[in-house]
C-alpha cells in the first residue's frame, strides 16, 4: 500500500490514477498518525516551498514523515515540489528550511535568453551510475516532463541520479537511501513516467 500524502498541495488524483493503472494499492492520506505507520509513502507538491513546509508543520504531517522515514526507514518519493521540499533549505518566497532529508539548496533559475522560466515541457534525463534502482528498465537518455521553476542544487554529488540540460545541468533525479526525488512529474510522463512509478512501488525503493 502506498499513501499518497496530502498536505493541500498537490496533484493527488493524477498520481492517484497512474498508480490505479498500475495495480498499486494506494490511499490519499493527511491524518499524521495514518501517514506515520504507512508502509511506502509518495509527497507529490505544486506550489511555494515556504507555504509547503508551512503546511506540513501546521497539520503535524512533518512530524509524522520524520517518524516514518528517519525512524522508521519507510521509502519516500517526493515529485516535483515534493522532491525539492527533502532540501535544507529553500529561497521561494523567503528562506525557508526544508526537512533536510538530503542536503542541499532549491534556488530559482536566473533569467536567461536562452531559456524560459518555468521550465516546461519534456526534456530529456540521462541517468547516473548510482540511479540504477530509480532508473531499471528505462534507456540511460529517457524523456520526462518537467513544469518548474526553482531546482535543487545538492551538496552531495552522489545523491544525484539523473540530470537534464536547460541551458546549464540540471538536476532532475536524486537518492539517499530509502529517500528518492525527482523534479518531473512521472504522472504526466507517459512510459517512461509509469516505469519508475512501477520501480519504486515494486522494487525495493533503495539507491
Amino acid at each position: 500500500m502506498v499513501t499518497i500524502v496530502n498536505y493541500g498541495m498537490g496533484n493527488l488524483r493524477s498520481i492517484e490514477s497512474a498508480l490505479h493503472y498500475l495495480g498499486v494499492a494506494c490511499v490519499i492520506e493527511n491524518r499524521p498518525d495514518r501517514v506515520a505507520a504507512s508502509e511506502k509513502l509518495i509527497l507529490p507538491g505544486v506550489g511555494s516551498f515556504s507555504r509547503a513546509m508551512a503546511n506540513l508543520r501546521s497539520t503535524g504531517l512533518q512530524h509524522a514523515l520524520e517518524h516514518a522515514v528517519r525512524s522508521r526507514g519507510v521509502p519516500v518519493l517526493g515529485i516535483c515540489l515534493g522532491m525539492q521540499l527533502l532540501a535544507t533549505r529553500g529561497t521561494e518566497d523567503g528562506l525557508t528550511d526544508g526537512l533536510g532529508w538530503i542536503p542541499g539548496e532549491v534556488v530559482r533559475f536566473t533569467d536567461r535568453n536562452d531559456r524560459k522560466i518555468p521550465h516546461i515541457g519534456f526534456n530529456t534525463v540521462a541517468r547516473k551510475s548510482q540511479g540504477g534502482a530509480m532508473f531499471s528498465g528505462l534507456p540511460h537518455a529517457a524523456d520526462f516532463y518537467f513544469v518548474h521553476s526553482y531546482h535543487f542544487m545538492p551538496l552531495a554529488p552522489d545523491t544525484v541520479t539523473g540530470e537534464c540540460e536547460y541551458g546549464e545541468p540540471v538536476v532532475a533525479a536524486i537518492a539517499n537511501g530509502n529517500v528518492w526525488g525527482v523534479q518531473f512529474h512521472p504522472e504526466k510522463s507517459q512510459g517512461n513516467g509509469l516505469q519508475l512509478l512501477r520501480n519504486y512501488c515494486g522494487g525495493t525503493a533503495r539507491c
